[in-house]
């Protein structure tokens, strides 16, 4: 007879997980109970506090993105540890145990492939990333629109301090952590003089983290005179449209120029604003589009450098939630992510996400 104190008993008497299960542009959403997983050696079940839709998200929805289905899609989320299966460590080195809040890398890493060993884990030929791929009988909780999530090994984990409000923990694993890696990349450093291009959330973000790194200029670009007003909220040394960027670039420099906003026209901008030995970060350019040009002279007698950044590594996921704790632009991190929808609003919240009413929807699993 089982006693109904165990573990195991508790478990079975849990209510299902729930996951928003996409099909694909004309199937959409269907709310769908699942199986609680169980766990492999290394793996760990977290139920999400929060999560929100990355622009990425939207792309897979609008059918611009393939992504297999059917799938739990989603990728930034914060959330609680409920079950733990052998002994999973966070990146520093602490014991994953339950009721620990944390978050995690948006793909899987072998560790032992030559591209993980040559330091871009997140570029592993095994790699599997969360709201990506399609629902398996092992992962069927393989994203974050669900209450719960199935991280499996291989997964990079940090915790979150209990004082970081959800709402800013949520997007540290795509949006905080990608611009903390192409900031590493272009070697972004104190006495900077930086250009960002494009000022949603990533380039509101870039912002805020090149003044933490004591960058002495941050000049931001965007078409948008809302964007431009908040970058000068969120540290913004000056701000200007496209028209006025080579003005400026002159005026403050362009050591390191960062480009968010994937526009062809603002990539080639980069490019040719981009000051003596300066770097730039290409990192918006996530589709296919027009090609650009630049003239290999200038290039060579500059000393110019180009980076591409995509994704990050799970020591930047850490120096995001490190950066994310201790800056003093919290409160407005915080105001760039709506009042939370519940999940059975899924359809109501991408809604919300396309036309833009906030940099980030979020969703709450309650």
């Amino acid at each position: 007879m089982t006693d109904p104190s165990s573990p195991s008993s508790a478990r079975s008497a849990a209510p299902l997980p729930l996951a928003a299960v996409w099909s694909g542009p004309d199937s959409g959403f269907a709310l769908t109970p699942r199986p609680r997983p169980e766990l492999a050696p290394g793996e760990v079940l977290v139920r999400i506090e929060l999560a929100t839709i990355c622009g990425s998200d939207l792309h897979t929805l609008s059918g611009d993105r393939p992504t297999p289905t059917p799938t739990v899609l989603g990728h930034e989320a914060v959330g609680i540890v409920e079950e733990v299966a052998g002994s999973v460590r966070t990146v520093d080195g602490r014991l994953v145990e339950p009721g620990g809040r944390v978050t995690w890398t948006i793909g899987t890493s072998c560790g032992s492939c030559r591209r993980c060993l040559r330091g871009v884990p997140q570029k592993c030929t095994a790699v599997r990333k969360y709201g990506h791929e399609a629902i398996t009988g092992h992962w069927g909780l393989n994203g974050c629109f669900a209450t719960h999530c199935h991280l499996v090994g291989g997964t990079g984990l940090v915790t979150v301090p209990e004082a970081l409000p959800a709402a800013v923990a949520a997007p540290a694993n795509c949006a905080t952590a990608t611009v903390v890696c192409a900031s590493r990349r272009a070697e972004l450093s104190a006495g900077d003089s930086v250009i960002v291009t494009g000022c949603g959330m990533l380039g509101l973000t870039a912002i805020a983290y090149a003044r933490e790194l004591g960058a002495e200029h941050v000049v931001a670009c965007d078409i948008d005179e809302k964007r431009r007003e908040m970058a000068l909220e969120f540290g913004a040394t000056a701000v200007c449209d496209p028209s006025e960027l080579a003005e400026h670039a002159h005026k403050y420099g362009a050591d390191v120029v960062i480009e968010l906003s994937g526009n062809s026209r603002a990539v080639q901008s980069a490019l040719d604003i981009v000051g003596m030995d300066g770097r730039v970060a290409l990192v918006g350019s996530v589709s296919p589009g027009p090609e650009v040009r630049f003239e290999p002279n200038t290039f060579v007698r500059n000393l110019s450098h180009i980076v591409g950044s995509h994704n990050y590594t799970v020591d930047d996921l850490a120096e995001a939630i490190r950066f994310l704790a201790g800056t003093p632009a919290q409160d407005l991190f915080a105001g760039l992510v709506s009042d939370p929808l519940p999940l059975t609003d899924i359809d109501a919240a991408v809604t919300a996400a396309r036309e833009g009413i906030a940099p980030r929807i979020a969703l709450h699993m309650d």
